[in-house]
């Protein structure tokens, strides 16, 4: 009978080293942090805020004070070759000075295009040649596990890159507005203070999250405004300076469902929300809602929370007669309210 040995190779790696393979694999990673590192090196700002009109949030406190008690610094980087730049509300929110320094030295003072508490978005515009853009990745397609590489300005220090994996998709992040910001990305690429309003890039270079916040006593959870998001908000802020959003006038909360109240009623939702007070203010046409009302639907959608009330009341909504579903005494009843505009 014949013998056969099958080797894998000629020399046995020692322990401690790489094998040919792992060095090959580790080449390549390497090879495209540092290839997105030239790409978007000079299109990641930094930006120093001075003469903050309002307390800072907890958000803006984060921010490195560079000896200035009502300032401080975060980062951006520019979508367009005429200066746009987007960075973080809480970054520029209430400053009455915003300087941005770009990768060459250069300085400039921005002017405030607007910005959109709900979502943590701003946009900037500075007056300079020579500037270049970075794009937008589709959002969509971002899959948890692929290369994500933060850029920004981390305690001050200009232009810093971290590299790490998409973690989640899809999570949910508060904003200081009291609203959910949606679609948001989890990574565990190192963020600090300073690293607010950089971009989260995938392996092209291409955008496909702003860094917004990080949970301090955790230890690599960090997250990301999507791209699509950003790119939605950023557009209507360059257009209209806001983004509209509807508004009813009324304070809700969420309440429980019975399962006699559903069955009765032919609902699924297990919950609703109750209309607590109405402001007859005149911005929104809420005459035929009532406090004691429970809101199920509205506009065809189904409403479980107030979170969910928020996110129909868009700008199509504005001005037109939506048809509400609530529970009046326990019994299902249609209204029509006419949103107003948030202001």
């Amino acid at each position: 009978m014949n013998t056969h040995f099958v080797t894998f190779s000629d020399t046995v790696s020692q322990a401690g080293e790489p094998s040919n393979q792992d060095a090959a694999l580790l080449d390549a990673y390497s090879t495209t942090v540092v290839n997105v590192a030239k790409k978007v090196s000079q299109s990641v700002v930094q930006i120093k805020v001075s003469g903050r009109s309002t307390p800072a949030t907890p958000a803006q406190r984060r921010a490195p004070n560079r000896g200035d008690a009502d300032g401080g610094s975060g980062s951006g980087f520019i979508i367009s070759t005429d200066g746009y730049i987007i960075t973080n509300n809480h970054v520029v929110a209430g400053a009455t000075t915003i300087m941005v320094s770009l990768p060459d030295s250069r300085d400039y003072e921005a002017t405030l295009i607007g910005r959109d508490p709900a979502t943590d978005i701003a946009v900037i515009k500075i007056y300079a040649d020579g500037l270049k853009a970075i794009r937008f990745a589709d959002s969509k397609q971002v899959q948890v596990g692929q290369i994500a590489i933060a850029v920004g300005n981390p305690y001050g220090f200009q232009y810093s890159l971290t590299a790490g994996v998409v973690s989640a998709l899809g999570r949910t992040l508060r904003s200081e507005s009291g609203r959910l910001i949606d679609d948001v990305i989890q990574t565990d690429a190192s963020l600090n203070p300073g690293n607010s309003g950089g971009p989260l890039v995938n392996s092209a270079g291409d955008v496909i999250g702003v860094n917004t916040a990080v949970i301090l006593p955790a230890q690599g959870i960090c997250f990301a405004v999507s791209s699509n998001l950003t790119a939605l908000v950023a557009g209507k802020l360059i257009m209209h300076g806001r983004v509209r959003r509807g508004y009813l006038g009324i304070a809700g909360q969420l309440i429980n469902l019975t399962e006699r109240i559903k069955q009765y009623n032919q609902l699924t939702a297990k919950t609703g929300v109750m209309v607590a007070s109405v402001e007859p203010d005149g911005v929104a046409g809420n005459g035929e809602l009532l406090q004691g009302d429970i809101i199920v639907g509205f506009n065809g959608q189904p409403v479980t929370s107030v979170d969910d009330l928020h996110l129909l009341l868009t700008d199509d909504t504005i001005g037109r007669q939506i048809p509400v579903s609530i529970l009046r005494q326990n019994r299902h009843k249609r209204i029509v309210v006419t949103p107003g505009e948030i202001k």
